[in-house]
């Protein structure tokens, strides 16, 4: 049986999809409550789309394909705006943004040396992600809250680290992927 494209994991993406302009829009009048409020609610749907894809059995190669890039898009936006307007450091937005980059365009010369190769987050990547997430939350949570002086610093330096690591380990795993092609 083939499973409908739409269905409402697929629906819950493209909300984080339609969502990511709303939280731009929000930040750059400075409404930072409702920019955050609309980041959490992205972060939540982007939880329970993967959930609900797999109790209700409605994996699907379109939600495969449109939830990383949902991800992609909300953190990169959040970055690049966060960074214009002045709340967190230009070398942190940079690293995430370069790090996404390099990562589709490798994803790109992949297919086309290899078809049908089957992309998955590796666990340093996930670690990566809830950084960089974990930083966008701070950064919002601090105009509502009193966070020791060091948080911040430490989210930015760990997610910097990390951003980097797991930008170098996937340029690994993709040339070693092209290299095993070419000597297959």
């Amino acid at each position: 049986m083939v499973k409908p494209a739409i269905n409402l994991p697929n629906l819950l993406t493209l909300m984080r999809i339609i969502l990511t302009p709303a939280m731009v829009i929000f930040l750059l009048d400075r409404k930072i409550d409702y920019a955050f409020a609309v980041f959490v609610v992205a972060g939540v749907t982007d939880g329970l789309d993967g959930f609900l894809a797999r109790v209700l059995k409605q994996k699907t190669k379109t939600g495969a394909i449109l939830d990383p890039i949902a991800d992609k898009l909300l953190l990169n936006t959040a970055y690049a705006t966060l960074v214009a307007i002045g709340y967190i450091p230009n070398y942190l937005a940079v690293l995430v943004i370069s790090r996404d980059v390099i990562i589709v365009m490798g994803v790109l010369l992949l297919f086309l040396f290899h078809r049908g190769i089957e992309i998955k987050p590796t666990l340093l990547g996930k670690l990566t992600t809830l950084f960089q997430l974990g930083t966008i939350f701070f950064v919002f949570a601090s105009h509502f809250f009193v966070l020791s002086s060091w948080v911040l610093p430490a989210f930015y330096t760990v997610t910097a680290v990390l951003t980097v690591l797991s930008g170098l380990h996937y340029m690994l795993l993709g040339i070693s992927s092209i290299g095993n092609g070419e000597a297959g």
